[in-house]
């Protein structure tokens, strides 16, 4: 069973998808617009189902807030058939799209598919002490702040939320960032990682400490 969130104006819509979901035993919430979405709900769904043309916030709107968040695959409902419609919700972090009308069978056998796929492989965004890190574009987000991190600061900063709770030297921090070819000095990392915690402090967050005498960790959760 998953978790799938339906968010579409039209509710005769909403209601069929629920009951074709429910056939294959997801638990299934309905939402009528794209701005009643929060993180609570992207926390609780395995899969986003994602209606376009909606009033206020359209869908690639909500698509471009939520994957701050929202790890998940996102599945667009689209009336829209043109390609640079198509191109820009997939380039917005959308999975995947059905052209309305759709049938119920093909929209059971995407989510299937996807939510598959979303056990298979391991996902691209992690959340450790409030950071979500995107590991496959090598962002940092504070909640949805971007924290604009600088490639070495990227580096250091994934490096020790990935191996939450073990101490690392400024030597081996130095390696993970710049590699055996780095043309820095090691103090380098002193500097990084004390614009690292200005950034994250910037959004009430202080998850790496300094071990006196061997290094830094990031906090265990």
């Amino acid at each position: 069973m998953a978790h799938i969130l339906a968010v579409d104006d039209d509710r005769d819509l909403c209601q069929l998808l629920r009951t074709a979901l429910e056939r294959d035993g997801h638990q299934v919430e309905l939402l009528h617009s794209g701005r009643e979405v929060t993180e609570r709900h992207c926390a609780w769904a395995d899969c986003i189902l994602l209606d376009v043309m909606m009033p206020g916030e359209d869908g690639f709107a909500t698509c471009r807030r939520l994957r701050a968040v929202a790890d998940c695959p996102i599945l667009f409902l689209t009336a829209r058939t043109e390609e640079a419609d198509i191109l820009r919700g997939l380039g917005l972090g959308g999975d995947d799209y059905l052209t309305k009308p759709f049938r119920l069978a093909e929209l059971r056998a995407r989510v299937n598919a996807h939510l598959r796929r979303q056990n298979r492989t391991p996902r691209h965004r992690i959340r450790r002490g409030g950071v979500i890190f995107d590991l496959q574009a090598g962002e940092a987000f504070g909640g949805e702040t971007p924290l604009h991190l600088t490639r070495a600061e990227y580096a250091i900063c994934e490096y020790l939320a990935l191996h939450a709770g073990c101490t690392f030297s400024k030597e081996q921090l130095y390696e993970a960032a710049f590699g055996w070819d780095g043309t820095a000095d090691t103090s380098a990392v002193t500097e990084h990682i004390k614009n690292i915690r200005a950034k994250l402090r910037a959004c009430g967050l202080q998850p790496i400490e300094t071990v006196w005498g061997i290094g830094y960790r990031w906090q265990s959760e």
